[in-house]
């Protein structure tokens, strides 16, 4: 009998506990000698077939019922079942075709149970933990390393090196003091593994990954044909973080949260229904926005005439209304005042694509540098015409005096942020009619009549509905539970089903014949439907359904 409860989440990185029979708990990730975890590791026999063996071999050979660690191959069904530690022999190989890579471990993944622990045999080095982490591998062993040992190379994070590099100081742990190599390097990797879990817990593994594997164009190829796969990496990112996320690389504009926040505001997130001027401004350091200097100004200059825009990298375009929701209040970027090519198209397009969906009467740019390039080529992508309150010096006292005669004689626009950001994080089009603001932020409250139905979770920027604010939001986000009661969380085993697109983090009803709950979801929809315990939704307030 085993079992893993995991404890956090980071995209596919995890933490947790492994619990096998006669074995004491192991929590990962983590590397130890594996054979005292799984006692008969040696005796398994056919575990090491190639991953690029053609399927008559694999089907051949694949060992039957082989006990724990369950060995797992692209090309054979999946035999794991739900707290097992699965195995990916030979997994040391994949990185030498990273596009491989992506796509076996996608295979993998995707028939697999997700509350099952992973483990690489031999493919663990310092170098590499943090990119097999990030892949969704839990569990390691030393074989790597001591072969690189056996090889007279001292292994560090950054790299590899010959062994006379212990005489230079690099390291004063006590292998390099004994001047033993392979306790050096048993030390390292089990040290590296100590740091990534940190970061896991933290939700900044993916900072630690873009850090790590500039040193081998191996893993970033596997970095960016991860990214490339949207679908699949995305449903695994948490909707929000309380930590910053530091868009330090190119490879960031195309993390998951990234991508998701652009394609959210082109696809879902609708703009206040009298506005038929927009404005696009630039961004700021200071976060949210509106607290900066330089958007105080803005704001003055602008009075209400017209929908602000902010153009920023690697985000996009940000709506006034959604400067506090995740990732636009939570991103840090090395600012240069110089976007590349790539960068200068790809933000073009998220401006061009909302631009054909919510055509304006007037759109007018007040920006400068990269931001004005970018609107200048989305303009000119979907055939639009600007308006120029300046080309440089946004926050000058000639520039605002230009803004704010270009919107002479132009109306007030109703602020609807509610409306905004409903339709962002939902999905939906929600009259706001007699929906009152209270507090000051980031403690913001909405209520209708005398009854709450919204707060703003200020980690996230989010909404949190009431169960009088989900009266208000039609369909979706739910999540359908058995007949009983919850007293707490509401665990894995207690999930009818859920609303396809819940990710981990969303708000959610939960609806049930006998009970309702407002909450946050733990898991996204799919490993709801494939997990066999855990918690699926993080309950805040529960009421008791009246029989007819």
């Amino acid at each position: 009998m085993t079992r893993f409860d995991i404890r956090k989440r980071d995209g596919l990185a995890r933490t947790g506990t492994f619990l096998a029979d006669g074995a004491d708990p192991v929590k990962l990730p983590a590397a130890l000698d594996t054979e005292r975890v799984f006692p008969s590791l040696d005796l398994m026999a056919n575990a090491n077939i190639p991953l690029s063996a053609p399927a008559p071999l694999v089907n051949a050979f694949f060992p039957g019922n082989p006990g724990q660690p369950v060995p797992l191959h692209p090309l054979h069904e999946n035999i794991a079942a739900s707290g097992d530690c699965v195995m990916v022999p030979c997994w040391h190989t994949a990185f030498d075709n990273p596009r491989a890579y992506v796509d076996w471990l996608v295979n993998l993944k995707e028939k697999t149970p997700v509350d099952t622990a992973w483990y690489a045999p031999a493919a663990a080095l310092p170098s590499t933990v943090a990119i097999l982490c990030s892949c969704g591998f839990d569990l390691f062993d030393y074989k790597a390393v001591d072969l690189k040992s056996a090889q007279e190379i001292f292994c560090t994070p950054e790299g590899e090196f010959p062994k006379e590099v212990m005489d230079r100081g690099l390291c004063s742990c006590p292998g390099c003091r004994s001047r033993d190599l392979k306790e050096h390097n048993r030390h390292a990797l089990r040290q590296e593994t100590a740091l990534v879990t940190r970061f896991i817990e933290d939700g900044q593994i993916r900072e630690l990954l873009e850090a790590r594997c500039r040193m081998d164009a191996r893993q970033v190829a596997v970095m960016r044909h991860l990214d490339r796969n949207v679908s699949f990496l995305e449903r695994s990112l948490p909707i929000g973080r309380a930590g910053t996320l530091r868009a330090n690389s190119a490879e960031s504009m195309q993390r998951g949260e990234v991508r998701r926040f652009a394609e959210r505001v082109v696809t879902r997130y609708i703009p206040p229904k009298t506005a038929d001027v927009a404005v696009l401004l630039p961004c700021s350091a200071r976060k949210p926005y509106s607290l900066s200097q330089s958007h105080r100004r803005f704001q003055a200059a602008v009075g209400g005439r017209a929908h602000e825009l902010i153009v920023t990298s690697p985000l996009g375009l940000v709506p006034r209304e959604l400067e506090t929701v995740y990732p636009a209040m939570h991103y840090d970027v090395p600012v240069t005042g110089y976007w590349d090519a790539e960068e200068c198209a790809m933000l073009a397009d998220i401006l061009a694509r909302y631009f054909r969906k919510h055509p304006y009467r007037r759109i007018i740019a007040h920006l400068e540098g990269g931001a004005l390039k970018v609107a200048q080529m989305a303009a000119a992508s979907c055939g639009i015409e600007l308006e120029y309150s300046c080309t440089e010096r946004p926050a000058s006292d000639a520039a605002l005096n230009a803004l704010d005669a270009a919107l002479a004689g132009e109306r007030k626009i109703k602020d609807d942020r509610l409306h905004g950001m409903i339709s962002y994080q939902f999905g939906a089009d929600t009259d706001t009619k007699g929906v009152t603001l209270r507090g000051h932020y980031p403690e913001i409250y909405y209520s209708k009549g005398k009854a709450q139905i919204f707060s703003i979770d200020t980690t996230t920027g989010l909404l949190r509905p009431t169960f009088d604010g989900w009266a208000m939001i039609p369909a979706g986000y739910r999540v359908y539970i058995d007949d009983f009661v919850p007293e707490g969380d509401v665990l894995v085993p207690g999930v009818l089903r859920a609303d396809a697109g819940i990710r981990d983090g969303d708000e959610v009803l939960v609806v049930g014949p006998r009970a309702m709950a407002t909450g946050r979801a733990a898991l996204p929809s799919e490993d709801m439907g494939c997990s066999k315990r855990g918690v699926a939704v993080r309950v805040r307030k529960i009421k008791r359904v009246e029989s007819k």
